[in-house]
């Protein structure tokens, strides 16, 4: 993957699970809940519809700032090694009108027991990606990155 520094943003890391226990957090609703934003929000109301057009919906209740419900729509998958989704759309291929206007790419390649994790947001426009970069994209991913791999440990 050719990175656009202009509007992408990349995390990478070396997670000590291997890429099935990775791929499972991603994929089951149950165990996204428990790692996908950085603690203490709250991840609930998971649902993956795990296919080309399907729904990716979750809603995090975020300290001091309230609930936001995120609905994208997973572009690819290909078990084990790449998910990817996007919030400029809902599931079914429709236009979402309340995004924050990314699609992310989660690339996992097998590295001795582990997995070399990479997380890619790639935005519509640079002003998006400052934006994003400016929320705290690498300290906020690389926690949920570090959940991921606490969790994906243990199965």
């Amino acid at each position: 993957m050719i990175l656009n520094p202009d509007t992408d943003l990349e995390l990478v890391r070396h997670l000590k699970a291997p890429p099935a226990k990775i791929w499972r957090c991603w994929t089951e609703p149950a165990l996204l809940a428990q790692w996908f934003a950085p603690r203490p929000v709250v991840t609930r109301d998971v649902e993956i519809d795990l296919r080309p057009g399907g729904s990716f919906k979750n809603t995090m209740d975020v300290p001091d700032h309230g609930t936001m419900v995120g609905h994208g729509c997973i572009l690819d998958v290909v078990p084990e090694r790449r998910f990817v989704w996007t919030d400029l759309l809902q599931g079914g291929y429709r236009p979402n009108p309340d995004c924050f206007g990314f699609t992310a790419f989660i690339l996992l390649e097998p590295e001795g027991a582990g997995t070399l994790y990479r997380a890619v947001a790639q935005h519509r426009a640079p002003d998006q990606r400052k934006s994003h970069e400016e929320m705290g994209f690498h300290d906020g991913w690389g926690t949920a990155a570090a959940q991921l791999d606490e969790l994906a440990v243990t199965l």
